[in-house]
């Protein structure tokens, strides 16, 4: 199914917000093209490549302890006393790297830029859709060596069991929002081609209570379990005792919602932040930590979630 784009204005100028939505499927974007005239913006790593990895240790730690299951560990990328323009980098982004959850927002001096390949949560009708991410491998401009990826990818048994785990946490987070039965894994283990990765995504959808507001559907659901990991509550304690920045808008949602209160939100990933005040540019990726996790390839894969902003800026 073709992309339709959606794009609002304030009328003071102050905020703006660009989306590209299927509905509900997402489409395969083809391999990215290169990416041209970098804008000489080298980002710093706000942790250590071996502080990462002891962290990956330590929560595999709290796993074996009994205190979470899975985990998203994420660290930020940044870079200060920065001058740029973010529309014309978003352009440059959308050119090397079509997510169909991309988001350009600004708020007053602050702009987020957004490549987000994942949905959060949308209502259709009487149904809710939960689309968690959970499962990455590089694309490779060879055809054959890139289907390998996406066959290893899919087979993969620590990506299947990362997948199902947060697949089990949004049926539980969806049953407090849907009619009792009505809770269904439409697809699991899919895999989907974007411009620079293949991703697994899992489909749950229920037929949403008679009544309940929109508010309500997030207060149930919200954070999505994909950038908590399981258990939420104890999970969130541990990304406050190891993330070395807090999150703010990243690993949020933005989204619209209609007239007849059908809605489509997605997950805030893959995304670039600017405070165009303070000249402050920050990028955070992550990754679930299980106890089967390789503490260097869970930060191989940070590293290539940030790939196309770092290759873009620098």
């Amino acid at each position: 199914m073709k992309a339709e784009k959606l794009s609002i204005h304030s009328a003071a100028n102050q905020t703006s917000l660009e989306w590209d939505f299927v509905n509900p499927e997402i489409v395969h974007t083809p391999t990215a093209i290169e990416s041209i005239n970098p804008l000489g913006i080298k980002l710093k790593y706000r942790t250590p490549k071996k502080e990462y990895i002891a962290d990956v240790n330590k929560i595999q730690d709290a796993i074996r302890s009994g205190s979470v299951y899975e985990l998203n560990y994420c660290q930020e990328f940044y870079a200060e006393a920065v001058t740029l323009d973010p529309v014309d980098l978003f352009k440059r982004m959308r050119q090397i790297n079509a997510a169909p959850f991309s988001v350009f927002f600004k708020w007053q001096g602050q702009y987020l830029m957004s490549a987000s390949p994942e949905r959060f949560l949308a209502k259709r009708g009487a149904q809710l859709i939960a689309q968690p991410i959970k499962g990455t491998r590089r694309r490779l401009a060879d055809e054959v060596a890139d289907n390998v990826q996406r066959n290893e990818l899919r087979s993969c048994v620590k990506e299947r069991a990362e997948n199902v785990m947060i697949v089990d946490l949004m049926r539980n987070d969806l049953a407090r929002c849907c009619e009792v039965g009505t809770i269904k894994v439409e697809e699991l283990f899919g895999i989907y081609s974007f411009s620079r990765v293949h991703q697994m995504i899992s489909t749950i959808a229920g037929n949403v209570k008679e009544g309940i507001s929109f508010e309500e559907i997030l207060e149930k659901t919200f954070p999505m379990g994909s950038m908590t990991g399981a258990p939420k509550v104890e999970a969130m304690k541990l990304i406050d005792q190891f993330e070395k920045v807090k999150r703010g808008w990243f690993s949020g949602s933005i989204g619209y919602v209609s007239p007849n209160g059908d809605f489509d939100l997605n997950v805030v990933i893959r995304t670039l932040i600017y405070n165009s005040k303070a000249g402050y540019l920050s990028l955070q990726t992550g990754g679930a930590i299980t106890i089967d996790s390789v503490p260097e390839q869970e930060y191989q894969e940070s590293l290539l979630k940030a790939e196309a902003w770092i290759q873009l800026l620098a």
